[in-house]
Parts: C-alpha cells; structure tokens; sequence
C-alpha cells in the first residue's frame, strides 16, 4: 500500500471561479481530493458535478473518478459573497496568478490559519478585483518558453506546494 503525506489539521480550501471547462473542474476536484482540500467552492459560471436538472454529469464524472463524492463542495452565484465568507472564517487568501505583486510559490509560506486557495479562469486567470481581496498572490515560475499552465495543471501544483510545505 502507498504511504500517504500527512494530513495538516488545518482548514483548507479551495475557490474555482468562472472556470469554463468541465474537464478542468473534474481534474481539479481529483487533485484536491489527493491532496487533502477540506473543500471546493465553485463560484460564477464554473461548472460543477451536476448537471442543471441535478443529474451527475459524466464528462465531469469520468475525469474526477468520483472525487465528488469525498471532497465537500458548494456552488455559490457570486466570489464576492465567497471571499466576503471566507474572510469571516478568517481564512488567509491565495491567487494562483501572474502578476506584478505575485511571489513565487515555491518561496511563499503560509501562515498558520485557515487556507483558501483561488483559481480563476482559463483564459483571463482571477480578476484585478479578486487579487485585490487576496492576502497574497502566488505564482508559479516558468521556465520554458510558455507563458503558462493549464489550470488543473497549476492547482495541482499549487494545492501540493502549499499544503504539503
């Protein structure tokens, strides 16, 4: 049997806002469930597990084998009501973004409070609006001549880094 990293006994979180493509939620909630996120909350138009007549969708289903199922999750219209939530939680914010005011991820430390991480979409990434709520604003360093990652692939990054420091 696989020997399992610890879990931290801290909440954590995980925001996927205005995320367009199913496949990409569905990777997502398989790596959040890997690396041990208290819960996803799903917010603007990203698309969740079910479909709008509550029925599970299988494009999402057959990419997150399941991991709906053991990974709380909630869909809310609105990330300012989100971050608003989060904030009385006393959860410290962290954008997965590039940007002028981004640290690196690998350099980052967490304090040691409630952790929500943010995502955005995959096109235009989390908003100047969103960064502007966010206690911090990582990135992850490209070295290669791409300017960036698909975003399953960055959460997936991101959620292992900072959780698992």
């Amino acid at each position: 049997m696989p020997e399992r990293l610890p879990l931290i006994s801290r909440n954590y979180s995980l925001v996927l806002h205005n995320i367009r493509s199913v496949h990409n939620v569905g990777s997502i909630f398989r790596s959040a469930d890997a690396a041990g996120i208290s819960r996803i909350i799903l917010s603007g138009y990203t698309p969740g597990p079910l479909d709008r007549f509550g029925n599970p969708r299988k494009d999402f289903t057959k990419v997150s084998l399941g991991a709906e199922k053991s990974v709380p999750w909630i869909q809310k219209k609105t990330i300012a009501s989100v971050l608003k939530e989060l904030k009385k939680e006393n959860c410290f914010l962290v954008a997965v973004e590039q940007d002028a005011r981004s640290t690196s991820l690998f350099d980052f430390q967490a304090p040691n409070k409630p952790l929500a991480v943010v995502m955005g979409n995959e096109v235009r990434g989390v908003s100047p609006q969103v960064l502007k709520q966010c206690d911090a604003i990582v990135e992850i360093p490209m070295r290669g001549k791409k300017e960036s990652l698909n975003v399953s692939v960055a959460a997936g990054i991101a959620l292992f880094t900072l959780l698992h420091k």
